[in-house]
């Protein structure tokens, strides 16, 4: 599951699911651009990837903006040298809570970082891709996305609508060699734990949350590292609209 001399751009890379993801990409062989609005933490990862031998760069991006992620990728390919992988990870969520409590600004927020980014992902990368005869982008969604959960109506909406997005891209450019997937990652162990729980992260509060999942654990960064790693190389090569639950069974 090498990933040699191929180019990978993770956004929301600096912390969480991304970092991991970044990480393992490197490990593979892939140089990487970590992409954060938090431009000291994606360069702390980047640091720490080329302390290990690996190669990576950092930038700021808001994901949700098109002026600010084409000229990630154009970065990316000037200073890296290409672009062969696109890690759409960066998200955000409203705190657990009945969904006429969720405010328009918080609703907004939420579809423009889930949703629109993977718009301005699909004009700033599918040109190249097709130009280039192909590439591969995974898609962070959530089991929310095929499984509501409840106080999460919102998030879950804008990750189903990532999933259906997935697999309209997938077969609108399978022909030129794209290949789009995602995966689905249940409630993890990140900095927005409290926010999904919608309470204090405390054992007790956990506890509700892991009586749901049968492997009996919180999804783990490197859980969702590995499952991305899988779809974004080769051995997928035969894979695409794919949308790969990492969720210990939650949605059996």
């Amino acid at each position: 599951m090498q990933l040699n001399d191929k180019v990978a751009i993770v956004t929301g890379g600096a912390s969480g699911f991304g970092a991991s993801i970044a990480r393992l990409l490197s490990q593979r062989g892939a140089a990487v651009m970590i992409a954060d609005l938090n431009l000291d933490g994606a360069e702390r990862v980047a640091a720490e990837i080329r302390a290990a031998g690996g190669r990576a760069g950092a930038t700021a991006c808001d994901v949700a903006s098109e002026q600010a992620f084409r000229g990630m990728v154009a970065r990316t390919r000037d200073t890296i040298g290409g672009l062969h992988i696109v890690v759409n990870n960066a998200g955000t969520t409203h705190r657990n809570k009945p969904a006429l409590d969720v405010s328009e600004e918080e609703f907004d927020r939420v579809y423009r970082v889930n949703l629109k980014s993977l718009f301005w992902s699909a004009h700033s990368v599918l040109p190249g891709f097709v130009s280039q005869g192909g590439g591969t982008i995974v898609n962070v969604a959530s089991t929310t996305g095929v499984r509501p959960g409840p106080g999460l109506t919102w998030y879950s909406g804008s990750k189903a609508a990532m999933i259906n997005l997935t697999k309209g891209l997938a077969l609108e450019f399978a022909r030129s060699g794209v290949r789009v997937n995602a995966v689905n990652p249940m409630i993890g162990e990140t900095a927005m734990l409290g926010d999904f729980m919608g309470a204090e992260d405390t054992p007790q509060n956990r506890e509700r949350f892991l009586a749901r999942i049968p492997l009996g654990r919180f999804t783990r960064p490197g859980d969702v590292a590995s499952a991305v790693a899988f779809l974004a190389s080769d051995e997928a090569a035969y894979l695409t609209g794919v949308c790969l639950d990492v969720d210990g069974g939650r949605n059996i």
